[in-house]
């Protein structure tokens, strides 16, 4: 029989060398994110905040910070295991072992302003104006949006707070940001009762917007108190209408959009019906009526800006990775109303730090787009350098660590066009069955988009207005189920056109002609157009979603 011998593996020895604080400040760091949020920036915003530990403890409040990261980076343990993670590569030095309730303590002796400091110093755009994805022409692209699927323990204080949901048994929060919608990175938040409402919330954020930013908004948003806000901060906008909301005809667009006003706010509108053809044969439609303070429909035609509007959904993607990715749909862990708070900051902030990684990855190759950047690869990254201690101080100037090496090594391909429907995972939901309106229940790539601008019907003729014509707008209904817009009690000035005029210049003022219909009062005004008696049916296949977005 014959004789095999096995030689003995070959053994390697691997040593490492781990820099991190000294003494009791050892444990407090979050691997390589460290680079991101560094030691001078803990300090500095403890300092700010007046929570700095009078007398040096077992656990100083700059341990503290960095463990409610971690205790997001790792929402699947409690507080002892998460402290085991941070203290794992810290073989040979003599840490600490606390017990819950002592980290319960810390986090009761910090509470949220440490935290809220730090996001405030790390929200914000990413990325450079050059990066692919991220502008539309001279604009960054934004977006408003809420989530209140957020939910936390049900326990009295949070029920105090929140309120009680009728739907199911946990309360839960509302959050509202506003997202840089190139890169999904947080530019604002805030958050609280779902009973506010989603536009209270955006108001509060309203001061973050920039004249060189276009905001996206789903329906909802379209209130002519807040659209009157946003425009006041000479942002631009592009977001959908209410299927309730009647806007009057002013002018006609050669593309098959309309010059109108909401409120006192001079807006076009554009009403589009899009087909999609999917893979598999299957053909549906749907319709987007938009609203937009882009009025030059030959600098930016209809065509094109209902194509932008998809990029809106990178909102939903950004709320996907805060509560599936990183908190796999859990509850958070406070039973009360200060410990949410200063958890929600704190996985605010462990968020944008991920995201920020991950621009810094993209940007340091040219041409990348940060849409290819795997978050998930980035969060399990953070994970494991957490556990290591890896990378916490570094003296080489590399401008990408090891979570933006794998990011790069793994991108994901460009973006292919497809559809998903909505639905909602929970049992007991109230939007857990979806009815029937013609869509695909499964994601389908789509291989043809055409998107077909509607010109307004001829009912709806313009609202005729001269130098100086006072009246009211009205709206009714017609046979056809339309809506005809007439002005009554129209003055005209001696000097102006006829009062039955249609015709108006785009170089002369004309009065408002105030809108009494019950979407509220606006004001109107005017502009060179196509003849009103046109109605441009303008059908173009649009390009790709994704090739929309000025690169």
């Amino acid at each position: 029989m014959p004789f095999h011998c096995v030689l003995p593996p070959a053994l390697a020895t691997i040593t490492r060398t781990v820099t991190v604080a000294g003494g009791r400040f050892a444990p407090g760091h979050l691997g390589e994110l460290t680079r991101i949020v560094p030691f001078e920036l803990v300090d500095a915003v403890l300092s700010e905040t007046r929570t700095v530990q009078r007398r040096l403890r077992d656990l100083p409040s700059r341990v503290g910070v960095y463990f409610l990261l971690a205790m997001c980076l790792f929402p699947e343990v409690g507080y002892r295991l998460v402290w085991d993670k941070l203290t794992a590569g810290l073989v040979g030095m003599p840490v600490v072992c606390p017990t819950a309730k002592a980290l319960r303590d810390l986090r009761r002796r910090l509470g949220s302003a440490p935290v809220r400091a730090l996001f405030d110093v790390l929200a914000g755009p990413l990325t450079q104006p050059g990066t692919p994805g991220v502008r539309f022409g001279p604009y960054r692209t934004v977006s408003f949006d809420g989530c209140s699927s957020q939910k936390v323990p049900d326990s009295e204080r949070n029920r105090s707070w929140l309120g009680r949901t009728a739907h199911h048994g946990y309360p839960t929060l509302e959050l509202m940001t506003l997202v840089e919608t190139g890169t999904r990175a947080l530019i604002g938040a805030v958050f609280g009762p779902t009973a506010e409402g989603e536009t209270s919330y955006a108001g509060r954020l309203l001061h973050l917007l920039r004249p060189d930013m276009l905001v996206l908004w789903d329906k909802g948003f379209d209130g002519n108190d807040f659209l009157a806000a946003v425009t006041a901060t000479r942002a631009q906008v592009l977001g959908r209408l209410r299927n309730n909301r009647r806007t009057p005809v002013r002018s006609r667009l050669l593309d098959g959009s309309y010059l109108s006003v909401i409120g006192t706010v001079r807006v076009r509108v554009i009403d589009a019906q899009i087909t999609v053809t999917c893979a598999d044969g299957t053909v549906f439609t749907g319709s987007y009526r938009l609203v937009t303070t882009l009025t030059d429909a030959r600098r930016y035609p209809a065509a094109v800006l209902t194509g932008l509007y998809h990029q809106r959904w990178e909102h939903e993607s950004a709320y996907y990775a805060l509560r599936h990715t990183i908190m796999d749909g859990r509850l958070l862990r406070s039973g009360d109303p200060i410990g949410i708070e200063q958890e929600m900051w704190s996985l605010l902030t462990l968020y944008q730090a991920l995201r920020m990684v991950m621009v810094d990855a993209a940007e340091s190759v040219p041409g990348t787009d940060p849409d290819r950047c795997g978050f998930t690869i980035a969060l399990q990254t953070a994970r494991d350098q957490v556990v290591q201690a890896a990378d916490i101080v570094t003296t080489a100037a590399e401008p990408v660590g090891l979570i933006g090496r794998r990011v790069l090594a793994a991108l994901l391909p460009p973006r292919r066009q497809r559809v998903s429907t909505r639905k909602v995972k929970s049992p007991v939901s109230r939007y857990s069955e979806r009815l029937d309106d013609g869509r695909p229940d499964t994601s389908r790539t789509v291989i043809d988009l055409d998107v077909t601008v509607l010109a307004p019907a001829a009912e709806e003729r313009p609202c005729p207005m001269s130098h100086e014509t006072t009246g009211t707008l009205t709206g009714h209904h017609t046979a056809a189920g339309n809506v005809s817009w007439n002005c009554s009690g129209l003055t005209p000035n001696a000097a102006g056109p006829p009062a039955n005029s249609h015709s108006t210049s785009a170089t002369s003022p004309s009065a408002p002609c105030t809108d009494n219909s019950p979407a509220g009062p606006r004001t109107a005004t005017s502009e060179s157009t196509a003849p009103a008696s046109t109605q441009p049916l303008r059908k173009s296949r649009s390009t790709p979603l994704h090739d929309l977005r000025e690169r």
